[in-house]
Parts: structure tokens; C-alpha cells; sequence
């Protein structure tokens, strides 16, 4: 069974930094390319940020330069780690992959950033 479970997230002052963590059980993170999504309130659930099985990341043009994703094999964990928040960067944070043709998706960590 696979298990994506965010955390991480809160509320941060414009300008601030918060770290997102998608713990993973059931898959192979050496392998499975990992995204994370972000709804905003009202709004459709838009990509944020990727990283391929090879390393490789893309990111949204809103977030590149502020926002890095990674992965740590040892803990079977994503981040995402978000520099020089924007009150427009709030919403709900989404990790997702496909594994086994089937997509899986997290219950979400909520971001607020206050102007």
C-alpha cells in the first residue's frame, strides 16, 4: 500500500522560509519521480515542483529561485523547502507520484503566508 503523508506546513510572515516533508512508504523513491502540487483557495491544483528518479527538477515560474525539491533515500522523504515566501504562495501543499500506473497523492499540509 502506498503512503504519501505530508508535514511541515503553517503560518509564515511574507519574506520567510518553511521546509515540507512527504514521508513515502510502499514505493521506491530511487525510482518513482515525486511532485509536489499546491491548491491555492478557490483555484485548481497547479504543480509545483518536480524531481525525476534521475535527479533531475523542474519547477513552476512563480517559485523558481525560491523553492528547492529534494529527497532523502534514508528516510523514503521529500522536501520542499520554500525561501522568501509570497502571500500569493499560500494554499494547500500536495505531495504526489505514480506508482504502478496508479496516482497517488497525500492528504495535504496547509501554507499560509501573511502579508
Amino acid at each position: 500500500q502506498v503512503r504519501l503523508e505530508e508535514s511541515g506546513g503553517g503560518l509564515v510572515q511574507a519574506g520567510g522560509s518553511l521546509r515540507l516533508s512527504c514521508r513515502t512508504s510502499g514505493i521506491n523513491l530511487k525510482i518513482a519521480r515525486m511532485n509536489w502540487y499546491r491548491q491555492a483557495p478557490g483555484k485548481q491544483r497547479d504543480l509545483v515542483a518536480g524531481i525525476s528518479s534521475d535527479g533531475r527538477t523542474n519547477y513552476a515560474d512563480s517559485v523558481k529561485g525560491r523553492f528547492t525539491i529534494s529527497r532523502d533515500w534514508a528516510w523514503n522523504t521529500v522536501f520542499l523547502q520554500m525561501n522568501s515566501l509570497k502571500p500569493e504562495d499560500t494554499g494547500d501543499y500536495y505531495c504526489q507520484t505514480t506508482w504502478k500506473s496508479l496516482d497517488w497523492w497525500g492528504r495535504g499540509t496547509q501554507v499560509t503566508v501573511s502579508s
